[in-house]
């Protein structure tokens, strides 16, 4: 770990990549809450995935103001999949080797947020030598939605901005670049595995401008994904019947739950390969049942402090 990293010293010194496919509508306001950073960082590497829309043309403007942004353009593709931001994540991180720095942030196109929202994620991984990834919640714009952190636990890190201590995304190996999608997640859970700390601290949000799902098709169609996803990432059956009766409870009501369980199910049935090591699964399974344990014990003796009260 470099001294500036350590609890006491200055500010960790970062750098961001950003995987950007035809990312035009909002890849502006990004830029703009980067640029308004009261703490910089030393590079940011935005790597334009095949994008025909214009969003070259905006980045590009900016980088000739703010010799710090960088282009960097990958030929267009024809399959669209999750492991295309591996890729362009990977092709972002090499314009990055002569660098020395702290931290390596992946920040998503589609994101706005205040301008001490990096200092502040610095100053906890310079607080807590433990901590190898952290970040925020989002808050979703079109319907201002966030996480429940009673059933997403404030160890994940969302995928749309995850700030990593560099030590942490080298001993990961980086994204893992997996078709079907959950690279974010997998991050976070070896790192977990590696020993490190990850945390979302709730006191600061980002904003999310992209209607989640909307890039894929329908809510529902990615609610059935987000199960298939579940299934191979190993999540526990029970976590996932949990999890299934809550977003019952949610937008698109009864439906939204259903699809979701109906989507891991038929994972199941297929006996679909899993991207993830059986440790990884392990590893994951355990901290579900924990986190169930806690949330049900810590449920009846709020219940039993009500009847006894009442």
């Amino acid at each position: 770990m470099s001294t500036s990293a350590r609890k006491g010293a200055g500010t960790p010194s970062y750098v961001l990549v950003t995987a950007a496919r035809n990312e035009a509508e909002f890849i502006e306001l990004t830029i703009k809450s980067v640029v308004a950073q009261t703490a910089r960082p030393l590079r940011w590497v935005i790597v334009s995935d095949g994008s025909t829309d214009g969003t070259d043309e905006i980045v590009k403007s900016y980088a000739r103001d703010y010799p710090w942004i960088e282009l960097v353009q990958m030929p267009a593709r024809r399959e669209r999949h999750f492991a295309g931001k591996a890729y362009a994540f990977d092709a972002g991180r090499a314009r990055l080797e002569s660098l020395h720095y702290d931290a390596i942030g992946s920040l998503d196109a589609d994101l706005s947020f205040d301008k001490h929202y990096f200092s502040y994620l610095l100053d906890k991984l310079r607080e807590d030598a433990s901590l190898g990834l952290v970040g925020t919640p989002f808050t979703d714009t079109a319907d201002t939605s966030t996480y429940d952190y009673r059933f997403v636990s404030i160890d994940h890190v969302s995928g749309a901005c995850q700030l990593f201590r560099r030590q942490c995304f080298e001993e990961i190996g980086g994204y893992v670049p997996v078709k079907s999608g959950g690279i974010d997640h997998i991050a976070v859970i070896t790192a977990r595995m590696k020993g490190w700390r990850t945390r979302t601290f709730t006191d600061m949000v980002c904003f999310h401008h992209r209607r989640i799902g909307s890039a894929g098709g329908g809510t529902l169609r990615a609610k059935f994904k987000v199960g298939a996803l579940d299934y191979a990432l190993g999540g526990h059956p029970l976590w996932e019947v949990c999890r299934a009766a809550y977003q019952v409870t949610r937008k698109p009501y009864l439906f939204g739950g259903l699809v979701l369980f109906a989507g891991y199910v038929a994972a199941a049935v297929r006996g679909e390969q899993r991207p993830v090591s059986r440790d990884l699964v392990e590893f994951r399974r355990r901290e579900q049942m924990r986190r169930l344990r806690k949330f049900i014990t810590g449920r009846t003796r709020a219940q039993s402090r009500v009847s006894v009260s009442s």
